[in-house]
């Protein structure tokens, strides 16, 4: 098997004219080392989510969410949660973040809760647990780095059944791998760096204006800082765990 050859599905929740949903593709394909058409996107608001949808694919990708949350009373979202829940118990190839780390943890028995007063948006420093450090694809990442955020969910319990791979100062779970499978998620973007985080606040800057406040949203946008440690992480787990590499 060789990098030119793999197909990931991308499982999105966007609404139809978020320009995101395109953007995000995108980023992905810029981080797994492939062309844009190897990523197959569905999304999990619209499109019914079952094993059939794998046929053909290597691995999942599972991206941000816009205006959604996986605390939303909302069929899709739930079904998608679900699917992600079958996905990790079959050991099927899954890398995920944001949104997509949250709902994993959902499906796996953890517990999410809104926390506005912790968001996180924008550059924040994150670092390594000691599972992370002796994890092959985390493992060569320094003990605290830059990593690109955008959430105001968070998890409150991490279910049985995984480590936990990171922390930061706000959100003490950050990154997760399900013991003995190869199904990752991250709180964290590491599809996005600078210019594509800045974009994407840009993007969403009337949501983010009514969560911090004008001046206090054009404050954290101009923050936004380099984040290149997390930059080849989507590259390891393909090395790694998608093509046997050392």
């Amino acid at each position: 098997m060789s990098r030119e050859s793999l197909t990931f599905l991308l499982i999105q929740a966007r609404k139809l004219d978020d320009p995101v949903r395109g953007e995000e593709i995108d980023a992905f394909a810029e981080r797994a080392g492939v062309s844009r058409e190897r990523i197959r996107p569905v999304d999990m608001t619209r499109d019914k989510l079952g094993m059939s949808v794998t046929e053909g694919v290597d691995a999942v990708l599972v991206g941000g969410a816009g205006q959604y949350s996986v605390l939303d009373d909302d069929p899709g979202i739930r079904g998608g949660i679900d699917f992600l829940g079958e996905l990790a118990c079959r050991g099927f190839p899954t890398f995920a973040s944001c949104f997509g780390f949250q709902a994993l943890v959902l499906a796996l028995g953890g517990e999410v809760i809104c926390d506005e007063d912790n968001a996180e948006v924008g550059t924040f420093e994150v670092s390594l647990t000691d599972e992370g450090a002796a994890d092959p694809v985390f493992g060569g990442l320094p003990p605290s780095f830059q990593a690109q955020e955008g959430h105001k969910d968070r998890a409150s319990v991490m279910p049985a059944g995984v480590l936990n791979l990171a922390r930061s100062e706000l959100a003490p779970y950050q990154a997760l791998r399900v013991i003995g499978k190869p199904v990752y998620a991250t709180q964290f973007h590491p599809e996005l760096d600078q210019a594509s985080q800045k974009l994407r606040f840009e993007r969403y800057m009337p949501e983010y204006g009514r969560l911090f406040g004008e001046s206090e949203a054009l404050r954290i946008m101009n923050g936004i800082a380099p984040s290149p440690a997390t930059r080849g992480l989507l590259d390891k787990f393909v090395r790694r765990i998608l093509l046997g590499e050392s």
